[in-house]
């Protein structure tokens, strides 16, 4: 895995368009991880992260990880009240375009 300097340095400068494809890309790899999917199944964008069988333990694994690679802190509030992979990347990648 490259070091969190280059991973956020290389996601800013990145067109909108194509940072949200990276951010989504790096979302989906951590929620397959911690679901045990394999990368020929499909993750839902739209479902609850509760209804695709997550617990508030592994999501804050989720978001330690994210944090750590990115670079950013995420407000436990982003992950609850928006709680769907859709609203999490375009909150991702809105943080990383404003930072």
């Amino acid at each position: 895995m490259p070091p969190v300097d280059s991973t956020i340095e290389r996601l800013r400068d990145l067109p909108r368009s194509e940072l949200a494809e990276e951010i989504e890309s790096i979302v989906l790899e951590k929620f397959r991880a911690v679901l045990l999917m394999d990368d020929s199944e499909e993750l839902p964008f739209d479902i609850s992260y509760f209804d695709l069988g997550l617990t508030s333990l592994r999501l804050t694994e989720i978001r330690q990880s994210l944090e750590q690679l990115l670079d950013l802190s995420i407000n436990a509030n982003v992950l609850f009240n928006e709680p769907t992979v859709a609203h999490l990347v375009d909150h991702l990648t809105q943080e990383i375009q404003d930072a």
